[in-house]
C-alpha cells in the first residue's frame, strides 16, 4: 500500500516541525518545575544553552534528512548512520523509541488541553468534591475524561481528505503565534498594573532548590524545563514523502523550526520570569491549579481575560495535537510498511490514499496511556519525560553513529556540515545524553512511589520491544544488511526497497 501524495510546501513543512510541541504551552507547563530546579538564574541560562546545542542536533538531522527524505525518517536515518553491521539493530531500537515518544506526547497534549480549561475552576473559585487537586482521585477522573475527549477531537481532522492538511498546519501555527503575541504584549502591561513585575534581580539572579536533589544535580534538573520545548523538530521528516522538493524543504524545516522555537521560547522565558508572581504566592499557585498560568492570567487579566487565554491555549494545543498525530501517523505507517510492527498488514492499509488505520492506532495507544492519570498524581510529568527521553536518545544515538560508524557518509546531502561535522556529532551526542539523564531522573527527592518518574520504565520497556523485534522479525522482512549501505553515497537503498514493497 502507498500514500497518495499531496505535495506540501515550505510553510506546511515548517509548521509540521514547529507546532507539535507548541513551545508556549511547553514553557507554561514546565515553568514552575524550572523554578524549583535551580530557579530563575538556572532557567534562562539552561534555556539559552539548550537552544544553541539543540540547533547543533537539528543540523545533524537536517544533513541526513536531505539525503534520506523518507516517511520513516528517524529510524531509517539511524539505520543508515549505523552502517550495514549494526544498522538493523539500531534502526529497530530507534523505531520503537520514536514510536513511544510520539505516542506519549500525543497523550500529554490531550491532557494539556484539558488542564487549561479545568484550571478555570481555580479562577472562578468553583467547588469540586474532594478539592481541585491532583491528590483527589475524583478530580483525576474528571481530568482523564476531559483529556480523552480532547484526544478524540484531535484525531478527527486526520480522517479528513488530504486537502485539509495545509489549513490544519497553518491554523495550528497561527494559534500558537497569536497566543505568543498576546502573552508578549497584553500580559506584561496588565501585570504592571496589578500585582507588579519582578525586578531584574528577581527575574535573572535568584536561585532555588525545591527538588530536594543535591545542589549540582538540582541545577542540572533545570534542563528539564527547556527539554520539552526543544524536541519534535524531526517531524518534518515524517511527512517528507508528501513534501515538495523534500531534500531541501524538509531538511531546512528541521533546522529553521529549532531556531524559531529557540528564539520564541527564550523570549517567553524572560517574559514569564518578569511576570510570575513574587515568591510569597508561588506555593499557593503551584498547589492550587493543574495549570498555574491560568491562575496568573486571572490575577493579571481578570476573569474574562483568563477565560479567553485558557480557551485560546486549549485550542492551540488541540490543533498542535492534530499536527502531531498527522506526522506521527506517517511514522507508524512507515514502520508497518517496513514490517516492524505487530499487525503490520492492517496498520499499513490506506483509505483513499490516507493511512487511516495508522491514525486509528494513534488514537488507541494514547487513549490507553491517558489512563495513567487515574492512579498517579505525577502521571503528567512522567509522560512528558516519557515523550522527551526516547526522542533525545534517538537524536543522540544517530549523532554517535555518525561520529564512530559513518563519519564520511551521506555525501549527496545538500546540507553538508563539512569540516565541522565531527564536532557537531560529538556535541549532539553528549548534549542529548545529558537531556536523557535529566528526563529519566526523579524531579522530587527523596523518591517515593508517589513521586517516581516512570519515564525510565517506559524507555526500558520499549527498548525490550526493539530487541525482541530484532530477534523475531526475520532479516528478509525488515532492513536486510545489503539494504543498508552505511551512508556511503547510496541513500536511495531503503527508498527503493519501500517502493518495491508498495508495488507488490
Amino acid at each position: 500500500m502507498a500514500i497518495v501524495i499531496l505535495k506540501l510546501g515550505q510553510l506546511d513543512s515548517f509548521a509540521a516541525s514547529f507546532c507539535p510541541m507548541n513551545f508556549i504551552t511547553s514553557v507554561r507547563f514546565t515553568f514552575f518545575t524550572g523554578l524549583l530546579a535551580g530557579g530563575p538564574l538556572a532557567m534562562w541560562t539552561s534555556y539559552l544553552i539548550a537552544a544553541i546545542l539543540t540547533c547543533v542536533s537539528a543540523a545533524v538531522l537536517a544533513e541526513i534528512c536531505s539525503a534520506l527524505p523518507l516517511s520513516g525518517s528517524v529510524y531509517i536515518w539511524a539505520a543508515e548512520a549505523a552502517g550495514p553491521r549494526y544498522g538493523r539493530f539500531i534502526g529497530l531500537i530507534v523505531a520503537w523509541w520514536m514510536l513511544a515518544a510520539w505516542m506519549a506526547w500525543t497523550a500529554v497534549n490531550a491532557q494539556a488541553s484539558a488542564d487549561y480549561l479545568l484550571a478555570l475552576f481555580n479562577v472562578y473559585d468553583l467547588e469540586f468534591p474532594g478539592g481541585v487537586t491532583n491528590d483527589n482521585v475524583k478530580w483525576r477522573v474528571l481530568v482523564w475524561a476531559v483529556s480523552e475527549g480532547f484526544l478524540l477531537l484531535a484525531i478527527v481532522p486526520n480522517y479528513l481528505p488530504q486537502s485539509w492538511y495545509p489549513p490544519l498546519l497553518r491554523t495550528s501555527l497561527l494559534l500558537i503565534m497569536l497566543d505568543f503575541l498576546l502573552c508578549l504584549i497584553w500580559l506584561p502591561i496588565r501585570v504592571s498594573k496589578s500585582y507588579g513585575l519582578r525586578t531584574s534581580r528577581q527575574a535573572f539572579l535568584q536561585t532555588n532548590n525545591g527538588t530536594g536533589a543535591p545542589p549540582g544535580w538540582n541545577w542540572l534538573l533545570s534542563f528539564f524545563y527547556p527539554s520539552s520545548t526543544l524536541v519534535s523538530f524531526d517531524a518534518a521528516g515524517h511527512i517528507a514523502e508528501e513534501t515538495k522538493d523534500a531534500s531541501n524543504v524538509a531538511a531546512r524545516s528541521i533546522f529553521t523550526s529549532v531556531v524559531a522555537i529557540g528564539v520564541c521560547g527564550f523570549s517567553t522565558t524572560i517574559l514569564f520570569l518578569f511576570c510570575a508572581p513574587l515568591d510569597s504566592t508561588q506555593n499557593a499557585i503551584l498547589e492550587s491549579s493543574s495549570q498555574p498560568f491560568v491562575v496568573i492570567y486571572g490575577m493579571a487579566l481578570g476573569h474574562g481575560g483568563a477565560t479567553f487565554m485558557a480557551v485560546l491555549a486549549a485550542l492551540g494545543v488541540l490543533f498542535s495535537n492534530s499536527v502531531s498525530i498527522l506526522t506521527t501517523s506517517r511514522l507508524v505507517f512507515a514502520l508497518a510498511r517496513d514490517g516492524a510492527l505487530p499487525f503490520s498488514s492492517w496498520v499499513q492499509k490506506t483509505t483513499n490514499g490516507r493511512p487511516q488505520n495508522a491514525v486509528t492506532l494513534m488514537y488507541i495507544v494514547p487513549a490507553v496511556l491517558l489512563c495513567a492519570i487515574l492512579p498517579s498524581s505525577v502521571a503528567f510529568t512522567s509522560l512528558v519525560s516519557g515523550g522527551v527521553a526516547p526522542m533525545v536518545a534517538s537524536y543522540g544515538l544517530i549523532a554517535l553513529m555518525r561520529l564512530i560508524m559513518t563519519p564520511n557518509g551521506f555525501k549527496r546531502t545538500k546540507f553538508s556540515l563539512g569540516k565541522a561535522s565531527r564536532i557537531f556529532y560529538a556535541i549532539s551526542a553528549a548534549f542529548n545524553m545529558l537531556i536523557f539523564a535529566v528526563n529519566v531522573s526523579p524531579l522530587a527527592f527523596p523518591v517515593s512511589a508517589q513521586t517516581l518518574n516512570f519515564a525510565g520504565v517506559i524507555v526500558g520497556a520499549i527498548t525490550i520491544f526493539g530487541i525482541l523485534s530484532f530477534l523475531f522479525i526475520s532479516e528478509d522482512k525488515w532492513l536486510r544488511r545489503e539494504q543498508i549501505h552505511g551512508g556511503v553515497d547510496s541513500e536511495v537503498s531503503l527508498h527503493d526497497t519501500n517502493i518495491s514493497a508498495d508495488t507488490k
